[in-house]
């Protein structure tokens, strides 16, 4: 309190004597001197209660993080600085299971938090995925049985058409309505005429 009195003090001292009545110049004197004081307090609560919201990515907190870090501590040394961006920004993580990773990583800069933590929540969201196929492999466990039995299906229908078209190659085809020129009966044709002719008995 005795600082804040001995400021103030400095602060009158400062403003001309014929201005010392004048409420308005005494006002804005005061704001001017105090003013920075009251917003670097503003900002590091504001620091201090940062919560990433729901859909916010990591890389905005980051970049809100480091907007109330150059606000909230102008007058910090650059290392003290990044130390106390890291853990605010780490406090400031909604997900518990990467907020918690980050803080055992002990990031000693906003940067490398922001990375590791990336990484993590890249790594969490990729492992979901496989696990449950893999237990989907597991609980049915019939996979490999259908494709074999699949297999032998196909095998066993190659092999019938083969076989249905082979035989159409094989037989001729026969039209009911055709007359034989050689035997004058229906259903052949002379080519295809089984009935010795006289000639070829000799």
């Amino acid at each position: 309190m005795a600082s804040l009195r001995g400021s103030a003090t400095e602060v009158l001292q400062g403003i001309p004597s014929d201005k010392l009545t004048d409420l308005t110049t005494i006002e804005n004197a005061l704001e001017v001197r105090f003013r920075d004081t009251h917003l670097t307090q503003f900002y590091r609560t504001e620091l201090k209660t940062r919560r990433q919201k729901p859909g916010e990515s990591l890389q905005v907190l980051a970049a809100d993080v480091e907007r109330l870090m150059s606000l909230a501590y102008t007058e910090c040394p650059q290392d003290v600085r990044d130390s106390l961006a890291a853990q605010y920004f780490v406090d400031a993580i909604r997900d518990e299971d990467t907020q918690h990773a980050t803080r055992l990583m002990d990031a000693k800069d906003l940067k490398s938090a922001l990375a590791y933590s990336m990484k993590y929540e890249a790594a969490k969201t990729v492992s979901k995925t496989p696990r449950n196929v893999r237990s989907l492999e597991v609980e049915d466990g019939t996979g490999e049985e259908k494709d074999e039995k699949f297999d032998c299906l196909l095998k066993t229908l190659e092999k019938l058409l083969n076989s249905h078209v082979a035989g159409k190659k094989n037989t001729p085809r026969r039209n009911p309505n055709v007359t034989c020129w050689k035997c004058n009966k229906k259903g052949h044709v002379q080519r295809e005429c089984q009935t010795i002719s006289p000639n070829q008995e000799n």
